[in-house]
């Protein structure tokens, strides 16, 4: 189905979990997509697998997100989909957190992800899909999570004050604020199999849908949102969590 033909799409940390996920749904769909990251190795690969473009990117330095869009640009014109996807998170009690960990959470995923927006504002076709990757956290309260919790509320703010700004352009800006999903975050950590299972089997138990998310549920909630089939919809945080906030 070529939902999406013609359509250009760039997502951010788009080479692993929900951002290499949106990036093969998109592309599935027939558009043609653009992904971003810090690791070149890992950016190429995941563009080769993907039949996609890849740039590199860390959306904590300001200097890269003026190389993105001059890249973006020249190479593909104006975008169709922008999807904000890469962030970070440092989880520790308030009182134990540092001065380090909190701007390394804030300058990615606040300051860089306003910034990569503000950029592209005027690379976007009227009538384009922004969409935010937040978090069910963000209207949750959970010990050790101040500064990531903090970052993901604060972008669903930008998001509906950018969705009023740019509705005169019929341009729609949303968020998706996922609960507990299936990546390699946990792997990341550092942490033994047997950890992570124990760490997800807790997860579940606070669910009412008693399973985990997949980064798969995600991608199909951004190319839904990205769809001719919800041009009246912006401005809205989405939770795709199993029902854990009820």
């Amino acid at each position: 189905m070529s939902t999406f033909k013609g359509k250009i799409a760039l997502i951010t940390g788009g080479n692993s979990g929900i951002g290499y996920a949106t990036a093969k749904e998109l592309v599935e769909k027939g558009a043609t997509v653009i992904i971003t990251g810090r690791r070149k190795d890992a950016v190429d690969k995941a563009a080769a697998e993907l039949g996609a473009s890849g740039l590199i990117a860390d959306q904590g330095k300001l200097q890269d997100t003026d190389f993105l869009v001059n890249e973006v640009s020249q190479k593909f014109g104006k975008i169709d989909i922008l999807f904000i996807n890469a962030g970070i998170g440092a989880f520790a009690p308030i009182e134990h957190t540092t001065e380090e960990q909190f701007d390394s959470v804030m300058s990615i995923n606040l300051k860089g992800a306003y910034f990569m927006l503000s950029k592209f504002i005027p690379y976007l076709n009227d009538g384009a899909s922004v969409v935010f990757l937040s978090s069910n956290s963000a209207s949750m309260s959970i010990a050790n999570s101040s500064i990531y919790s903090s970052s993901k509320l604060a972008l669903n703010s930008v998001m509906k004050i950018a969705a009023l700004e740019l509705a005169p352009r019929k341009i729609r800006v949303n968020s998706v604020s996922p609960g507990p999903t299936k990546t390699e975050i946990m792997s990341k950590f550092g942490l033994e199999q047997a950890v992570i299972d124990q760490l997800n089997e807790n997860m579940i138990s606070d669910i009412p849908l008693a399973k985990m998310g997949t980064a798969e549920d995600v991608a199909k909630l951004v190319a839904y949102l990205s769809d001719e089939a919800a041009t009246f919809i912006t401005g809205s945080e989405f939770v795709i969590d199993g029902g854990m906030m009820l």
